[in-house]
């Protein structure tokens, strides 16, 4: 009987599913549901619960392993999550152009959010410009960090450069 049970762990090892496809969007079959739902932009561990929660599926579990009905209702919840959540847990409130909430994720979540931005750049907005500046857009405070341009201080590398440089033209010189 002992022989049996490693005959069927292989077995259980062949019936996963190591890619479950939600939208555009491959996710890992190895991982949980939870960990594996948080890899797809747009949900977080809030929300993969929540939807873990409403599919009646154990988050814990592996997801490739599921059968196929319970994987099925776990992506019919992603892609209507939505109408599923009350509107204060949507990541896309109160649209611009319909008015409407919506809960992005994946590719549309990227377009959407550079949507709104170039919009924003477009009426000159103050996060518009601070956008086109490349500078902080939130009120952080900008006199001592998000520093790009240049290096603050004594810069150590450079003139352990330089004097390796005039080192070397000394030595050609002799």
């Amino acid at each position: 009987m002992s022989a049996e049970e490693p005959e069927q762990a292989d077995e259980d090892e062949e019936d996963i599913r190591y890619f479950v496809r939600i939208g555009q969007t491959d996710l890992d079959g190895t991982k949980s549901v939870e960990r594996s739902l948080t890899e797809m932009k747009g949900i977080g561990h809030r929300a993969a619960r929540l939807i873990a929660d409403k599919a009646d599926v154990d988050r814990r579990a592996t997801f490739g392993a599921l059968d196929d009905d319970d994987i099925e209702a776990v992506v019919d919840l992603v892609e209507g999550f939505a109408e599923e959540v009350p509107e204060w847990l949507a990541n896309h409130r109160n649209d611009f152009f319909a008015g409407e909430t919506t809960h992005e994720i994946g590719n549309d979540l990227e377009l959407t959010r550079r949507q709104d931005i170039n919009r924003m750049k477009m009426i000159d907005s103050y996060k518009g410009t601070r956008h086109k500046r490349g500078q902080k857009v939130r009120g952080q405070r900008t006199k001592s960090t998000g520093r790009t341009e240049g290096t603050i201080g004594v810069n150590v590398e450079a003139i352990k450069e330089e004097q390796a440089e005039e080192a070397a033209a000394e030595g050609d010189e002799e």
